[in-house]
């Protein structure tokens, strides 16, 4: 069996991927938390009470959360 033929001269050119500087984490460039608290003052919060809330299906807690979000007080 022959050796396998290595051309160790050959300068290869390719990359698969290049390392990235890490984001800051504590950034408020990139930081998600404050288009978050733009949102919430903007509509006024989440009026649903916390707690445990347990549905049947999907498109039943999305028509609660749209219904709790469309009412104006917090009963």
């Amino acid at each position: 069996m022959k050796p396998p033929f290595i051309n160790v001269e050959e300068k290869i050119d390719r990359f698969v991927g290049r390392r990235t500087a890490t984001p800051d984490a504590l950034s408020i460039l990139t930081s998600n938390k404050a288009a978050a608290e733009g949102w919430r003052r903007a509509f006024g919060g989440l009026r649903v009470r916390p707690g445990i809330y347990r549905f049947k299906t999907h498109e039943e807690a999305d028509a609660w959360l749209l219904k709790m979000m469309a009412r104006r007080d917090l009963r």
